[in-house]
């Protein structure tokens, strides 16, 4: 019996999504699947996070997601991921906020403040050196020898822009990857070192951007991120864990989408190759492949919200308090959605109304970037690689929040 056939004989009323382990196999997605049919706003307790509702339906999650007054992703009552230790872990003095763990009007201030990185002026500015970065990492890759692709080029990519964004000293660039793993480690995740240690981490990256704050305060002016918020009225003097926590959010959300697609990108190339047959005939396809590679591997697995007083959903309520947690991944393999929504379609109509970027005030600010990246990697392994092929099968990341890879092993094929 496998897996799937196994987990489909599990009663709906026994699931528990919040596990991490359930995230290092796709079988998750038969989980899934059996909650939108049988119980789609799902009551569970977890160990280790207590309990919460789970919304696994597209409806239901944008519903949610777009519901400022009755739901919030303050960190005042334990943010947006399922375990509250992530923005309150239990070292005395560190309390983690970010604009997208506040609610208005607090939230749009400080966005604001950061927002000209992502604007088209900003991307223009940035393609020629994407593209001649990715041209480097690619033509670096050994013909005939098995790499990891995550390591070597989705790692490295992301890590390079992530430095342009802070202009951030690029020796020391493999940092940003280790506080961006740090930040949405939770217990019984891979990266998770145990709070100690990983708050040891996170204070060492305020202290280092501490440092580059105190130096661009008051230097000349520089279109970086440290700098736009130490000069920004509604950021220059906000203390050490506001400035924190936002520096943490612009380091994930810069390396986790991208880095994970990048990584999704080729498993989904050697799952269904007919498809990518089409981009070597048509590579105006490109857009759509970066869409729906997004939606079908959603590279956050889920959002979370506290509910600001009591809601009804599918005739049941959610009392005032309660953590509610939206299933991102389950919604964007939703079939009242996305027809055979396992399946990477590029000709899919509605592949680019995947969830993956979130809806209203908390919309993903960097989805541009990220779209951008990934068009610019696949143009260049259309010029230069016949194929990529794997020489096992990916290793993924065991969270339940970063819906990842560590291991993506290839061997490549150059034209």
């Amino acid at each position: 019996m496998s897996a799937a056939e196994t987990i489909s004989k599990i009663p709906a009323d026994g699931f528990d999504m919040a596990r991490p382990e359930l995230y290092a196999n796709e079988d998750v997605l038969e989980l899934f699947k059996i909650l939108r049919t049988e119980d789609p706003i799902h009551f569970a307790e977890n160990e280790h996070f207590g309990p919460m509702w789970h919304v696994t339906r597209y409806k239901d999650c944008v519903a949610v997601d777009t519901d400022h007054k009755r739901f919030s992703s303050s960190d005042i009552y334990g943010g947006i991921q399922i375990d509250d230790a992530v923005v309150r872990p239990p070292v005395e003095g560190v309390e983690i906020s970010a604009f997208i763990t506040k609610d208005q009007p607090h939230h749009a201030p400080i966005r604001k403040s950061v927002q000209p990185i992502a604007s088209p002026p900003a991307l223009d500015s940035f393609r020629d050196l994407i593209w001649q970065r990715t041209a480097n990492v690619l033509d670096s890759i050994p013909e005939g020898e098995t790499i990891n692709w995550v390591d070597h080029v989705s790692i490295e990519l992301t890590t390079q822009m992530l430095a342009t964004l802070f202009d951030f000293p690029f020796e020391d660039r493999h940092l940003l990857t280790l506080w961006s793993d740090m930040t949405t480690a939770t217990e019984g995740s891979d990266h998770f070192p145990g709070q100690e240690q990983r708050v040891q981490h996170l204070m060492d990256c305020l202290e280092y951007f501490t440092s580059l704050r105190e130096k661009r305060a008051n230097g000349a002016p520089n279109f970086d991120l440290v700098s736009m918020m130490a000069r920004d009225p509604a950021t220059k003097d906000m203390d050490a864990m506001n400035f924190l926590g936002n520096l943490l959010l612009l380091i994930v959300g810069g390396n986790d989408t991208t880095r994970n697609s990048m990584s999704a990108s080729i498993n989904a190339w050697n799952r269904f190759p007919n498809e990518f047959a089409k981009l070597q005939v048509d590579p105006s396809l490109i857009d759509k492949m970066v869409a729906e590679v997004i939606r079908w591997q959603t590279p956050l697995s889920h959002m979370r919200r506290t509910a600001l007083e009591d809601v009804e959903m599918h005739g049941k309520t959610i009392k005032k308090g309660d953590k509610v947690i939206m299933w991102y991944y389950s919604g964007n393999h939703d079939e009242e959605v996305f027809d055979d929504p396992r399946i990477v379609k590029f000709d899919r109509p509605n592949g680019n109304n995947h969830l993956s970027f979130g809806f209203g005030i908390h919309r993903c600010m960097g989805l541009r970037v990220a779209e951008l990246q990934l068009r610019i990697l696949w143009q260049q392994i259309l010029e230069k690689f016949e194929k990529i092929e794997l020489v096992e099968e990916p290793v993924r990341l065991k969270s339940n929040f970063v819906n990842g890879y560590t291991d993506v092993k290839v061997q490549v094929t150059r034209r």
